[in-house]
């Protein structure tokens, strides 16, 4: 039986002898309430799930009752040895040993039979440490399933949901909402956890939507043009290009011409442009390149 309750999880760690490990975010779920909430997040039906770091297993186990097929990834040798004694023996469950970074995700999002997209849906509590960066991977990538669920940091889960001209407003968020409606179902308690983090967390749920499209190159200039911008966020957008790498391939005399295609004020800073202006910055410079390497 997966150990839930408080008094439950900590005996087992006594049992063992195991430390949790704060630096790989193994801060266990007590709270079925959260259980209950990620369950009613709008996963489909019998939906195949991607879970990263389960733990101990207790959102593992809910997924499993409501129906779906769980795919799990566990760096932690111990627990990974646990999960297959305790969910082995259920057909809808696959355990991956490995750390979530290491793993190919070509590979592991793909339908073997198909190459279509795998997964209906990622369900996660990210640890601190890695989940931004986890989550960006899965986030950009082709494959990626159209739904995630996961419990992140209160203040990332702000960043990765701020509009065009709040504070918050970074590059992590510009590019997750360049194919994801973010949406904060609810802060989580550090309670809710054992052992009981320092911060708050916060349940998102990120739903894909197409409504700004990037061809492959112009996704490139997209990342380059707002990792660029982002590290200048003091600056005024006129500036910062006059600052632009050479990969971005932006001459001097474009600039003018570029921040008019995309409406976007030379005086302007990079955390108030929409993710539409951004696109229309990078389908110009696209179309920009493609022209200048055409000309003789």
């Amino acid at each position: 039986m997966v150990p839930i309750r408080p008094s439950e999880v900590k005996a087992w760690c006594i049992e063992r002898d195991f430390h949790p490990n704060r630096t790989l975010g193994q801060n266990f779920l007590i709270d079925r309430n959260i259980l209950e909430a990620i369950a009613a997040a709008g996963l489909p039906p019998r939906a195949a799930v991607l879970e990263v770091g389960p733990g101990l297993g207790a959102m593992t186990q809910a997924l499993l009752e409501a129906g779906a097929h769980v795919t799990a990834v566990e760096k932690d040798h111990r627990l990974a040895e646990w999960l297959r004694g305790a969910l082995g023996a259920n057909q809808r469950f696959t355990l991956i040993e490995s750390d979530m970074l290491e793993v190919p995700l070509d590979t592991l999002l793909a339908d073997p039979a198909t190459g279509r997209p795998r997964f209906d849906a990622c369900v996660s509590n990210l640890p601190y440490s890695t989940g931004t960066r986890i989550l960006l991977e899965l986030c950009r990538h082709p494959l990626c399933p159209g739904t995630l669920v996961v419990m992140l940091q209160r203040e990332v889960a702000g960043r990765l949901a701020a509009d065009a001209g709040e504070p918050a407003r970074g590059q992590a968020g510009v590019w997750v909402q360049q194919n994801f409606d973010v949406t904060l179902l609810r802060t989580i308690k550090p309670a809710c956890f054992w052992p009981r983090p320092e911060i708050a967390s916060t349940l998102v749920r990120l739903v894909h939507h197409q409504r700004e499209p990037l061809e492959p190159a112009e996704r490139r200039l997209f990342e380059e043009l707002t990792r660029h911008a982002f590290m200048h966020r003091r600056k005024q957008m006129s500036a910062l290009l006059r600052l632009a790498p050479p990969a971005l391939g932006l001459a001097p005399d474009a600039i003018e011409p570029l921040l008019a295609q995309a409406a976007v004020d030379p005086a302007c800073r990079a955390e108030t442009l929409t993710n539409a202006q951004w696109a229309a910055l990078a389908r110009w410079l696209a179309a920009h390149t493609a022209a200048s390497r055409e000309t003789p």
